[in-house]
């Protein structure tokens, strides 16, 4: 099999558990965290350490969900969906967003998961699950790349000519022609803002008592009801009433032409 058939066989694969195959990557990972690396000897030591890189972690995985809004917000029907069976493109997206770089969804989720790994102070898994993650989108994106090219011809080899595949050229910004829906953020991404809530909740707690205790005992002054906890509440709380307007109400129903 030639290397091109053999990528684009991989990237359909993948394309069809894109929403799987990180979590477990990540999952896989978690016996890896409980090894005390440099960074949680160093945090331990001073209390500081741990909240500035928690502070960046976070921006990061918001900066990465900032993306994904945008991005679904701005875009037709009949892409950028959760289709998992088959490639679908019923228009080249070329401005908003995609005028800057070629794969913002993908973009945005490794934003999002960059940060919930620098959460773990764990630099050599943030490394070498960051590489990981790489080959996999990479996989994925060639084989989008090729069903864009079949589709659209010309149109698409000018376009991935002039605009970047990951890294955004934000100096060539065209606005959009499609208005922002903030209706159709809050149908498809409150379940991933929960789900990131709850990564960066346990992350909190697993390092707490990593950085403080032995064992992973905590002892009985240890601060169970943290900020991070009340945060999961009130997403939890919100992501309920979301899912309830979306499911028996026609207050959150799609919008024409739009997922």
């Amino acid at each position: 099999m030639a290397l091109v058939d053999s990528f684009q066989k991989n990237g359909s694969w993948l394309f069809k558990y894109r929403g799987v195959i990180p979590v477990v990557i990540f999952i896989l990972a978690i016996p890896f965290l409980f090894q005390r690396g440099f960074l949680i000897e160093y945090a331990s030591q001073n209390c500081w350490v741990k909240s500035a890189i928690y502070a960046v972690a976070v921006l990061i995985s918001l900066l990465g969900l900032f993306v994904r809004c945008y991005t679904i917000g701005t875009t037709p029907r009949g892409t950028s969906g959760r289709n998992t069976e088959k490639q679908v493109a019923k228009v080249l997206n070329t401005k908003g967003i995609y005028s800057v770089v070629r794969h913002p969804l993908y973009l945005g989720n490794y934003l999002m998961w960059a940060g919930i790994l620098l959460a773990t102070l764990h630099i050599p898994i943030f490394i070498v699950i960051s590489l990981i993650y790489w080959i996999y989108y990479e996989r994925i994106m060639f084989t989008e790349e090729a069903y864009l090219e079949s589709q659209f011809g010309e149109e698409f080899r000018q376009w991935s000519l002039r605009v970047p595949p990951f890294i955004p050229a934000l100096g060539q910004f065209e606005r959009s022609e499609i208005p922002f829906s903030f209706r159709t953020v809050l149908r498809r991404e409150y379940a991933g803002v929960l789900a990131m809530t709850l990564l960066f909740t346990g992350l909190d707690y697993f390092t707490a008592i990593q950085m403080n205790y032995s064992d992973y005992i905590p002892d009985a002054t240890f601060q169970w009801c943290r900020p991070s906890l009340y945060i999961l509440v009130v997403i939890l709380l919100l992501t309920l009433t979301l899912r309830t307007l979306k499911h028996h109400t026609k207050v959150l129903n799609r919008l024409e032409g739009r997922d």
